[in-house]
């Protein structure tokens, strides 16, 4: 038996109850918490993009357009079912993290320590509560660290191509993974293993990457780069909260969770001391040279959350190396065990929808995202009402157009069932799927102000308003529909002046 044998074979033995008991508990809080109020918005936005399959969208790859649109196919009308791919997530991100301790030397102390803190951190089950890019970006980031760990013990380059396999299905998701690679690589140089950057099958991966990247890449060109545009929109959300490392650390121990956050911490410092992760060391380094990289470009702090997870998993097979005492374990155990009850009664939906208060929360900041699960049946109910009021020469030409994406994705869902005329708005990815035509002489319009609208149209009337008690301010709360007539110009030539992100 050769010394790498060896070195395979050395590999802890897998927590197997223990670990699957915890990934029960995150999939048990994921369900749990699919099955809360309604569609939350992007949900609803992913799905009439879906509808419209291209190669590339203004703010993300195709992937999770066409999971919505598979799921929403599989199961109409369910948004439990659709968020089923996210629920997958949550749990390969926990059972990974298991994993990759396991790797990495950890025994069972360590593997549980892993799990749990995944299953109690915003990274996998607070981003997978509904079907989001970065849920699903996040649990391929988890998989493609597990590959390079496992390459950096067994050198097989299958697993370099297999990560490069794991990089086009990311790079469909979001334009993320290249910061991933970039940081892994330049840390591999710095650090070692410097091998790493001399194997022929990193290299053909990365081939592979720029050839699954093509077809995006036309897309894109052909649309004028709006991804570019949609990076300056998410810089200018995020000013103030990741305008520099300082602000942006908190928000990264806000992703781990508190478990999470402790071992994040103990991790960088044993990643760089401990002589047991000194083949790893490059991972403490990725994930600095990463932090240093979203916050200076005002990146989100969930965009690395995958990275995290390595992290936090070092530090979890340190301290599970240093209980020894069966104190030290009860003790351990004592703490995951408050993390893990913590985190599912602040995870789960435990507030019915008559106990939430919009006010209270909004003001406070608390479960504001709930929000975006409400008040699209009244929506639709109310265009259409809107709709069936027009004479029956102007319902021959008439169309909707909403002020934001979230509207127009909304009515495009419930478009077929209320017989509504087809369903644009100039916002974001929705701007892109299409112009309203030049015989469109009324226009139902969904939110804004008569100025706002009286500088596209001659006649501007308003026809109904919207207030939903649990719906988001200026989406389903407090607007109005306007009954638009004689736009100024032709569509062809108003919708590019429209168009913004």
């Amino acid at each position: 038996m050769t010394a790498q044998d060896e070195s395979v074979d050395a590999r802890p033995p897998i927590a197997t109850w223990e670990v699957a008991a915890v990934a029960v508990m995150a999939g048990t809080v994921a369900v749990l918490s699919a099955c809360r109020y309604g569609y939350y918005y992007d949900e609803l936005y992913f799905i009439a993009a879906g509808k419209r399959l291209a190669w590339s969208y203004v703010d993300q790859g195709p992937l999770v357009p066409l999971l919505a649109r598979g799921m929403d196919w599989l199961v109409p009308g369910s948004f439990a079912a659709l968020r089923i791919p996210a629920i997958i997530a949550a749990v390969v991100i926990v059972v990974f993290g298991a994993v990759i301790a396991r790797e990495l030397g950890g025994g069972r102390v360590a593997q549980v320590l892993a799990a749990a803190a995944c299953a109690t951190s915003v990274c996998a089950l607070g981003q997978n509560q509904r079907l989001t890019t970065n849920g699903i970006d996040t649990a391929l980031w988890v998989l493609l660290a597990w590959l390079i760990v496992c390459w950096v013990r067994t050198r097989r380059d299958a697993l370099l191509l297999g990560a490069g396999v794991v990089s086009v299905a990311a790079l469909e998701v979001k334009w993320l993974v290249p910061v991933f690679w970039v940081v892994i690589l330049v840390a591999a140089g710095c650090l070692g293993p410097r091998a790493l950057l001399r194997r022929p099958a990193l290299w053909c991966s990365t081939a592979l990457v720029v050839v699954g990247a093509i077809p995006m890449l036309v897309w894109q060109a052909k649309h004028g780069w709006p991804q570019v545009g949609m990076g300056a929109v998410v810089r200018g959300q995020t000013t103030g909260l990741a305008g520099g490392v300082l602000t942006f650390l908190p928000r990264v121990a806000e992703m781990c969770g508190p478990l999470g956050v402790v071992l994040l911490v103990y991790g960088v410092w044993r990643l760089w001391r401990s002589p047991r992760l000194r083949p790893y060391r490059f991972v403490g380094l990725a994930f600095v040279l990463m932090v240093i990289i979203f916050a200076a470009t005002g990146g989100r702090t969930e965009y690395g959350a995958g990275l995290y997870v390595a992290v936090m998993v070092a530090g979890a097979v340190e301290l599970g190396a240093a209980v020894r005492s069966r104190r030290a374990v009860v003790a351990v155990a004592a703490a995951v065990a408050v993390s893990i009850a913590t985190f599912v009664v602040w995870q789960t939906p435990w507030r019915s929808a008559s106990q939430l208060t919009p006010a209270a929360d909004f003001a406070a900041g608390v479960n504001a995202q709930a929000y975006g699960e409400f008040g699209w049946r009244q929506l639709t109910a109310a265009v259409a009402i809107v709709y069936q009021r027009l004479a029956p020469e102007q319902r021959r030409t008439a169309v909707i157009v909403t002020e934001r994406y979230i509207q127009a994705s909304a009515l495009d869902y419930d478009r077929n069932a209320a017989a509504l005329p087809a369903i644009y708005s100039p916002k974001r990815g929705f701007g892109y799927f299409g112009t309203p035509p030049d015989t469109a002489e009324t226009v139902i319009w969904v939110g804004s102000t008569a100025p706002d609208l009286q500088k596209w149209f001659t006649s501007v009337v308003p026809a109904s308003t919207l207030d939903v008690r649990l719906g988001m301010p200026l989406v389903t709360r407090d607007i109005t529909i306007w009954t638009c007539t004689h736009p100024r110009q032709p569509w062809s030539s108003l919708w590019p002046k429209m168009m913004n992100l």
